[in-house]
């Protein structure tokens, strides 16, 4: 079976969602950001800090190319995962690509106390989000469904989720 892949930016409820739904199909669930940290023996923040973007986007790949040979999970990734071309290939191979959105005044609710988030630590955290959003916009358009989370519950969205797989057969 085909892996199911939550894509988004953060604060999109990804991780939520993605816990939620393995539950209910009783699959394996992979959030990318907990794997690199088990595999570096580092947090998010300190990959950023000390060995820098480029070593974290590094290690988002290896665990991209890694999940393409494997099937029957619910992938939660990083908001940039999709940043990288060969990531989204890699995770198209074997996997359903839903991309989870919301408004930005609703990301920003989520996220203002969160102090995990690296790129939303220096600045502004609202101009932050705007900027990042609109930056990242295009690279969420690889999915093969949209769903608003900030216009709907985890558990309805968890059903539009398993309701577009059904229909296409997938699950």
């Amino acid at each position: 079976m085909k892996n199911i892949v939550l894509i988004g930016f953060m604060g999109t409820g990804k991780t939520v969602i993605g816990r939620r739904l393995a539950n209910r199909l009783n699959r394996e669930f992979i959030d990318t950001d907990v794997a690199i940290e088990a595999v570096t023996g580092k947090t998010i923040a300190q990959i950023f800090a000390k060995d820098g973007v480029i070593r974290f986007r590094s290690e988002e790949a290896l665990l991209a190319k890694k999940i393409a040979g494997k099937q029957d999970l619910v992938i939660s990734t990083g908001g940039g995962m999709v940043l990288n071309p060969q990531n989204v290939s890699n995770l198209k191979i074997n996997g359903v690509l839903v991309a989870l959105t919301a408004p930005p005044e609703v990301i920003y609710r989520r996220v203002k106390n969160k102090k995990t988030r690296p790129l939303l630590l220096k600045g502004d955290l609202k101009e932050n989000i705007l900027s990042l959003l609109k930056e990242r916009e295009r690279s969420y358009k690889v999915a093969d469904i949209t769903i608003d989370t900030g216009a709907h519950s985890v558990d309805e969205v968890v059903e539009q989720i398993c309701r577009y797989l059904s229909e296409g057969n997938i699950i």
